[in-house]
């Protein structure tokens, strides 16, 4: 029976760089979050600085990985464990986003009726005088604020508008054209496989197009929410829950449009990928697929329900 070698890389530094540069983002993203609204605050700087190393990171890394594979290191051994790899990696992107959508379902059903009183556990803080007119319903669109009067405070909530407003309503098209994506890196993989390196390009390019108008939309849509709707991330637990779930899917779409623009840049300049042979594309798309799945959870949980 014969036996493959086990391809060993080289000591690499890259898992260190990548450590490095996801602290500074978080630690980043965290502090400029916390810190908004002054004017001295420079952990922006910070966030900037972890994109960076994020990007150059993944930039060096993704070029050490591709000359690894063309100069034929990939066993058949090897091959196996980056789809294990990458499954996991989709496995933790799961439990990350599960744990946001369990804080929202923990919130919507079980703190604010305990606050209205409503429930075992109620405690009413309208009638411990907390906060005057408090009433147990989401969204909060009126936002308890100490020393503030709790009716002059409101926001407007970004969920569903009623079916005579559904055409301007950006979320829909956000799905639109995010599901729409799903559909057509599946065509751009189908004529991989059947060897159709031109319908490959062709959709694949599709896809990064539909990516980048959905960050697009997505920035136009917070846009509106701060300067139309009154919708920050200072808006209460409503305006903490909208935009770190929709602001953190919005960040692996653009990491997902960036993986698969690199796929078609690899295709259309230098010819990689064969019928037989392109698991970095199918890892891309398996993420980009899941991404998909996220913003439909996000659809219902968010904006409709």
């Amino acid at each position: 029976m014969s036996t493959q070698n086990y391809y060993v890389p080289d000591q690499s530094r890259f898992p260190i760089f990548m450590a490095v540069s996801l602290f500074l983002l978080v630690m980043g993203a965290s502090s400029t979050i916390n810190n908004l609204g002054d004017a001295d605050n420079n952990s922006v700087y910070i966030l900037y600085a972890g994109f960076l190393s994020l990007f150059t990171t993944l930039f060096f890394w993704f070029r050490q990985v591709i000359k690894e594979h063309l100069a034929g290191l990939d066993s058949n051994q090897l091959k196996t464990s980056y789809v294990y790899g990458m499954a996991w990696f989709i496995f933790s992107e799961v439990m990350f986003f599960a744990a946001f959508f369990g804080a929202l379902f923990y919130v919507r059903n079980f703190a604010v009726p305990w606050l209205g009183g409503v429930g075992e556990k109620g405690i009413g803080v309208a009638a411990l005088d907390l906060w005057d007119g408090f009433e147990s319903a989401w969204p909060l669109i009126e936002t308890p604020d100490k020393g503030a009067a709790y009716k002059d405070t409101g926001f407007t909530s970004m969920s569903w508008p009623g079916f005579d407003k559904a055409l301007t309503w950006l979320p829909l098209w956000n799905t639109i054209v995010l599901l729409s994506s799903s559909l057509t890196v599946h065509h751009a993989h189908v004529g991989l496989k059947n060897g159709n390196r031109k319908q490959f390009n062709v959709w694949l390019g599709v896809t990064v197009t539909l990516a980048v108008i959905f960050v697009f939309l997505q920035a136009a849509e917070y846009y509106e929410a701060y300067t139309h709707y009154g919708l920050t991330l200072n808006s209460g637990i409503y305006g903490s829950t909208f935009f770190m779930l929709t602001g953190f899917h919005g960040f692996h779409v653009m990491m997902g449009g960036i993986m698969l623009g690199i796929m078609l840049a690899r295709s259309l300049y230098a010819g990689h990928f064969e019928d037989h042979d392109h698991f970095g594309f199918e890892a891309a798309s398996w993420y980009w697929h899941f991404v998909d799945v996220v913003w439909v959870m996000l659809f219902l949980f968010v904006y409709i329900l």
